[in-house]
């Protein structure tokens, strides 16, 4: 394990500050503000902007890779007004609307415009291929690509990227043709939430049963979450009973969660992706369940954190969705007007409880509940 790392002021000097295991991705919310503050008085910035404190991989795109915390500056503002095409997977459930949110603040921070399209759903690949063709016109300068598919949108992005920087966002992709990426990695999401588990039921403890709902069969960030999940839950005594692939939207997870429920007795826990959470509470309270099953969300939304507060939820790492947004454009900018100095880079993961949940708050996670989906903006 590593027990120090640097701490890199971007497009400054390299300082080394003694710190926890980064690579556990335990840090306190005391810990990131002690951090971060260090990280502002050393650096002295002179932009109007503070710092960001993320985390960049030390290879780029090599999630696997040591992170290294750094005090990234963003651009005070950008040389023209960009414009950029933005794809998402989806707009069903409020994490992307949140990682909308992020866009649009820091499109208007800096100057660009941007106009979004989104593929309706992890089954329509062909859909975000037509889209990320269209991107590829000479109407816009630079492509954000949130993907359905972590390999089937490669020949498109290659022939895109020869016109123009594709930068990815949150989701994972195969790194062929991307200039950048503006993501965590997904497989410490999933080991996050597998380590809740880990935690209250260690291995040689009574053994808890486990109900499983990592998201898409084939979607890129399944994949991880799924691996991050198990190799945490290899430590706890649980036992995995059911497992149910489906799209993030609500009313297929409703169908998921009523099936098991229907299906497999005894169940101590349903765990999986936000919209699973989001749909456990109201069926779980209609069954007499609520307290008796558990559940546990593998990132946050606004719904997932109302159930935290509520203790309707027990635990969800948060990525911090919004600031991924204002990543991801603020990397096009610096793609565009050649200042890319941190090529992967993404918030540092926290996981949220009743006991966290105070200190941590909403900030750069969720947009505000009065934000509405903006599909073209315009400085």
């Amino acid at each position: 394990m590593r027990k120090a790392g640097p701490v890199v002021i971007a497009n400054q000097a390299i300082l080394h500050i003694n710190l926890p295991d980064v690579e556990s991705r335990v840090i306190t919310p005391r810990l990131l503000s002690l951090s971060l503050a260090t990280c502002l008085w050393l650096a002295a910035p002179t932009h109007a902007q503070d710092p960001w404190l993320l985390e960049a991989r030390s290879i780029p795109f090599d999630d696997t890779s040591p992170g290294q915390l750094i005090a990234y500056q963003p651009l005070p503002k950008a040389s023209r007004n960009w414009q950029i095409c933005v794809l998402y997977p989806h707009l069903k459930d409020a994490y992307w609307l949140s990682v909308n949110y992020g866009m649009v603040t820091e499109s208007r921070r800096l100057g660009v415009s941007f106009d979004l399209y989104e593929a309706g759903g992890y089954p329509n690949l062909t859909r975000q291929i037509d889209q990320l063709r269209t991107c590829g016109s000479d109407d816009f300068d630079a492509v954000i690509l949130g993907a359905v598919s972590y390999e089937g949108l490669t020949p498109t992005v290659i022939e895109v990227a020869a016109k123009k920087p594709v930068i990815a966002a949150v989701n994972d992709i195969d790194d062929t043709g991307i200039t950048a990426k503006a993501s965590v990695p997904w497989y410490e999401m999933g080991a996050a939430a597998g380590r809740v588990i880990a935690t209250a039921h260690p291995k040689g403890s009574p053994p808890v049963r486990v109900a499983w709902f990592p998201g898409p069969e084939g979607a890129g960030w399944v994949t991880f979450v799924e691996a991050g999940f198990m190799a945490a839950m290899a430590d706890s005594s649980a036992q995995i009973v059911a497992t149910r692939h489906g799209d993030t939207g609500l009313e297929e997870q409703v169908l998921l969660v009523e099936d098991v429920l229907d299906q497999v007795p005894d169940l101590d826990y349903l765990i999986g992706s936000g919209p699973m959470a989001e749909a456990a509470v109201p069926i779980l309270r209609a069954r007499g369940l609520t307290g008796q099953v558990q559940v546990v969300s593998t990132y946050l939304s606004h719904a997932v954190y109302r159930g935290i507060l509520r203790d309707r939820i027990l635990a969800a790492p948060t990525d911090f969705a919004v600031r991924q947004g204002e990543l991801s454009i603020e990397m096009t900018v610096r793609a565009l007007e050649g200042q890319l100095t941190t090529p992967h880079a993404g918030p540092v993961i926290q996981t949220v409880t009743p006991d966290t949940i105070a200190a941590i708050g909403t900030t750069g996670s969720l947009a505000p509940a009065s934000f509405t989906p903006v599909f073209s903006f315009r400085p």
